[in-house]
């Protein structure tokens, strides 16, 4: 037996794709990586070193077109006789993982937070309220995983890449052109997020929360009235309608904390809340709340961890 996995490479191999080759090494069985694209054989190869036996390659696909590689990933299934196909739950997944369900007849569990109890995955319910147990009976399955809710785990060595013709087919959508989001580390993949709403006044003065950002080596955020009045670019929008995020640390200046907010943070390991108001929601989901003004919190905060910084 063996588990196909599939990696999204086309801004290289990000963390979310060393997550699933892990999540996928658990599960016992050998792990054949699939891609598609141009990335380098090197960062593929790397794969092997969290548990990839090897990387198949469709090099004739350069899109996420979910027709294409559905078609892809059905060639692979049939090739090496996968019974588990694992992805990380993100764009792709949501439009590829159901038509695969419905090509191979397999059943589908989308935000996997654990690794599988027999026949039975982990995933969170209501908004990440609550976790619930999905039982899979058919003989082929499908599960995404929920990225930052698995740590990578390598030790391995390096894993062969190998040419794979997966039978593509012509593409259905063309591609003109591509817009990257800004920033070093992807939202959805960041550990540490600084996030802030319309406490801060203004897009002038978002220079407190880069500030802060840059010393803990952290990606930037926003809630959505902030995105909707063009103070802080979309792709930057937490929350139930936006981006779904699961760091290890969120800090959120002036948000009142609303529960379409709440719905895309709440996956948080540690959520710090700093707010003028002692009565806004967000300090009944806070680890850590402080009542005062982000205009003099951050700017305290951010100094105390370049003291803590210089000193280590």
């Amino acid at each position: 037996m063996s588990t196909l996995v599939y990696i999204n490479s086309t801004n290289g191999v990000s963390k979310s794709a060393l997550e699933v080759v892990t999540y996928a090494k658990k599960l016992g069985n050998d792990v054949i990586a699939i891609t598609v694209g141009g990335a380098d054989d090197s960062s593929l190869g790397a794969l092997g070193e969290y548990g990839a036996s090897k990387v198949l390659v469709d090099r004739a696909v350069t899109s996420d077109d979910a027709q294409q590689l559905t078609r892809v990933i059905t060639t692979a299934v049939e090739s090496t006789g996968a019974d588990t196909v694992i992805f990380s739950h993100d764009l792709v997944a949501k439009a590829v993982a159901s038509r695969l369900s419905v090509r191979l007849k397999a059943g589908l569990v989308s935000g996997a937070v654990d690794v599988p109890s027999g026949d039975t995955v982990k995933v969170n319910v209501f908004s990440g309220k609550a976790f619930g147990n999905v039982k899979l009976s058919s003989g082929k399955k499908i599960i995404s995983l929920l990225p930052n809710s698995f740590q990578p785990e390598g030790g391995g060595s390096a894993c062969s890449v190998e040419d794979f013709n997966g039978n593509a087919g012509e593409a259905s959508i063309t591609v003109l052109g591509t817009k990257k989001p800004e920033g070093d580390i992807p939202l959805p993949e960041a550990e540490l997020v600084v996030s802030a709403g319309r406490g801060l006044k203004g897009p002038e003065n978002w220079g407190m929360v880069e500030d802060l950002a840059t010393s803990l080596g952290a990606a930037t955020a926003c809630s959505r009235p902030v995105a909707d009045i063009g103070w802080r670019p979309h792709h930057e929008h937490v929350g139930q309608t936006g981006v779904a995020i699961r760091p290890n640390l969120y800090i959120a200046a002036g948000i009142s904390g609303a529960i379409q907010h709440l719905a895309g943070v709440n996956g948080s390991k540690v959520i710090v809340v700093v707010n003028t108001d002692p009565e806004a929601p967000f300090f009944k989901a806070a680890d850590y709340g402080i009542v005062g003004d982000a205009f003099e919190v951050l700017p305290r905060l951010n100094e105390a961890v370049k003291k803590f910084k210089a000193s280590n």
